[in-house]
């Protein structure tokens, strides 16, 4: 690979313009095709085998106005006029896709009307703001409050471009105090945006073939940025490091190509193969996301590899200081680091217990973690459907807001009222209606009225309550709320699947890049410790609400569902990537000297600085998501943030080297039969592409 990798860069920096020409030719076919092939996007919220898709099935086959999506329209107003309200329901009776629009509901407030709107198709086939304008044109009432909750409006909210916008910014002075190079610093970031616009490209012809969910855009950028920067900033670190040693522009850019550009391959390829663990969760959502973030990815890791390399060949020597290109030596070890790790392996034992103490103690509120999808309740307090929500629970009841429909099959079961009564006998029940009757008399809608919030914790033990009443009676419950338990149940049953096929299939390719048991074992334990820490942490400051109020969150929140798997495969690759590029400096030292703890400091050292570089550049840009307005993307981007802060110090300043000088010799332990079955595919960065050089087409 070194030769390969080699050769493409020192032909991409000797001929700059024919890269970036071929780049700037693919950036616009591909968002040539994307604008004219590419797909919408459109939410999946299929759940295969749970109770809520087998009601939500006999609803679509027998009931179809009450199966689809819905809407509400919530009126606040003194002295409210039923038939001013009766007016708003036949005007939105006429709006296209209503299948059905329920009469008003005036709260036991007095104050406070319900409408409900139900649609002949799910709000992913909907065209969400025609109807959203729909409903406020044919829902304006002077004098009144008039704001609008359920699925539809719920999906109806984009997002903005103010996290990528922060991140952009943070990252780019974030390199120029680095480099102190206006061009240095505006490589990375030139790179990164060319994979990314390649890459989002490809999301969107993905889109036109399959089901690509709305926030997945968001979260493909966020995870792109990131390791796209960071990729173009280790191969400009040893770029740079060349150009020091007095290597001519295009030979610097070849090398760095064949030793970083090597373990950016290696890295890269880490990610694609935790993101690949998303196809295990068996939820369309999480699959199509994983596939999508990998286009990026890869896109990303591919800009890095040959746009790069032309970019810094055009550059030639501005890429160092001004009184660097004057002669100043550029110093690409970290001496302070050197002499931190020295510090730690002398007493190895005591740091090890100490920062693996910290570790756990930050990862312990997990224990206490709840995870429940993000409703209404959990918008800021400016949204309609926050308000629209506030309203339900002050006039109708919190329960109000999360209904529970239970769908009867009226074939076996011919008379509901065994099973309406035995629904108003359930603890935690506050109301039940008469049920519907489809027009063909063959289902029939029951709906339940809680006494508490969706959020609730006893939700879910009232669902399960429910179906166990009304399951023998051949009946099954969907609603919202439902749904959002079946949907935690099935994250939660398949997540051991995920985690397995992630990390077995990383600790594999580790022990092909280092030939060792011991370091790709290590590397596991410590990524799941980040990780532990990294949830530990998003759970004391949403569900806690530690951090509810500065976050721009109303109150505190369970842990979104979402979060588990995304935040597992996504910072296990990104950590593994921080893993190839430090070890990969210690195996090349350790090689060369036999020192085991020697090694350790030196690969420190070396690497440390443009760690953690890359590491704030990395945390800048997944902070900036913190300001999302969707609550599963500011999980995300604490939890993210949090995890990489959490592995470029701790992990890898004081628990990498203490572990590491503890085990001496035994870090790149590997039996001798299975030595000889592997191939050889290491990935050490610092050793030489050849050992002669390799002439350049």
């Amino acid at each position: 690979m070194s030769r390969v990798l080699y050769r493409l860069g020192g032909s991409a920096a000797r001929r700059p313009w024919r890269m970036i020409i071929l780049w700037v030719v693919a950036l616009a076919a591909f968002l040539g095709a994307a604008g004219t092939l590419g797909g919408a996007l459109h939410d999946d919220y299929t759940l295969k085998g749970s109770g809520s898709q087998e009601a939500t099935d006999l609803l679509r086959e027998r009931f179809p106005a009450l199966a689809e999506t819905g809407a509400r329209i919530v009126v606040r107003k003194d002295g409210l006029d039923p038939a001013e309200l009766r007016t708003i329901a036949a005007d939105v009776r006429g709006l296209e896709h209503v299948s059905a629009v329920d009469e008003p509901v005036i709260g036991r407030d007095g104050r406070t009307a319900l409408i409900t709107v139900r649609y002949d198709v799910p709000v992913t086939d909907l065209d969400v703001k025609k109807a959203m304008k729909g409903l406020r044109e044919s829902s304006a009432l002077p004098g009144a409050q008039v704001e609008f909750g359920g699925q539809l409006p719920e999906n109806s909210s984009a997002p903005g471009g103010a996290a990528e916008a922060v991140g952009i910014i943070a990252a780019l002075v974030i390199l120029l105090l680095a480099f102190g190079s206006v061009v240095a610093a505006g490589l990375p970031l030139a790179v990164a945006l060319t994979g990314l616009g390649v890459g989002m490209s490809g999301v969107t012809l993905l889109a036109a073939v399959t089901d690509v969910s709305t926030v997945t855009p968001t979260i493909a950028v966020m995870v792109g940025l990131g390791v796209g920067i960071d990729y173009a900033l280790f191969v400009l670190t040893r770029h740079r490091e060349g150009l020091a040693e007095g290597l001519e522009p295009w030979e610097a850019a070849a090398r760095a190509n064949a030793t970083a550009g090597r373990s950016v391959v290696f890295a890269g390829v880490t990610v694609l193969i935790a993101l690949s663990g998303l196809a295990l969760s068996g939820l369309p959502v999480f699959i199509t996301m994983g596939f999508a973030t990998g286009i990026v990815v890869f896109a990303t890791m591919m800009s890095a590899i040959t746009l790069l390399p032309a970019l810094l060949g055009l550059s030639g020597r501005r890429v160092l200081r001004r009184r660097e290109r004057r002669g100043a030596a550029v110093a690409p070890e970290s001496r302070w680091v050197g002499a931190w790790a020295a510090r730690v392996g002398a007493r190895p034992l005591p740091w090890l217990l100490a920062s693996l103490l910290v570790m756990l103690a930050l990862a312990a509120p997990a224990l206490g973690m709840r995870t429940w999808p993000n409703d209404a309740s959990s918008e800021p307090s400016s949204n309609t459907v926050r308000k629209a929500y506030d309203l339900v629970a002050e006039g109708f009841g919190p329960g109000a807001n999360g209904p529970l429909l239970v769908a009867v099959d009226l074939r076996r079961t011919p008379d509901p009222t065994a099973v309406l009564s035995a629904l108003a006998r359930i603890d935690g029940v506050e109301t039940v209606s008469p049920p519907l009757v489809s027009p063909q008399g063959d289902a029939a809608v029951i709906t339940v009225i809680p006494e508490f919030g969706p959020q609730d914790e006893r939700s879910g033990r009232l669902i399960r309550d429910v179906r166990a009443v009304v399951r023998p009676q051949g009946a099954e419950v969907t609603g919202l709320t439902a749904v959002y338990h079946d949907l935690g149940e099935i994250i939660l049953d398949r997540m051991w699947m995920v985690v397995l096929a992630v990390v077995g299939t990383s600790f594999f390719l580790l022990l092909l890049v280092f030939r060792s048991l011991v370091i790709p074992a290590k590397a596991a334990l410590m990524n799941l410790l980040s990780i532990a820490a990294a949830y530990g942490f998003v759970t004391a400051v949403f569900q806690w609400g530690w951090g509810a109020g500065p976050l721009g969150l109303p109150h505190s929140v369970p842990v979104s569902s979402y979060v588990l798997p995304l935040m597992f495969t996504m910072l296990f690759g990104v950590s593994m990537d921080y893993e190839v590029f430090l070890l990969s400096r210690v195996r090349e030292d350790y090689e060369r000297s036999g020192d085991p703890r020697g090694s350790v400091v030196t690969g420190l050292a070396s690497t440390g600085r443009i760690i953690s570089s890359a590491a704030l550049i990395m945390v800048a840009v997944f902070g900036g998501f913190a300001l999302d307005t969707s609550v599963v993307i500011k999980q995300m981007g604490v939890g993210l943030a949090v995890a990489v802060a959490l592995d470029a110090t701790l992990v890898r300043l004081v628990l990498v080297p203490a572990s590491m000088a503890l085990l001496g010799r035994w870090n790149w332990w590997l039996p001798g039969p299975l030595a000889r079955l592997l191939p050889r595919a290491a990935a050490q960065e610092g050793a030489g592409p050849v050992k002669e050089p390799v002439p350049v087409p």
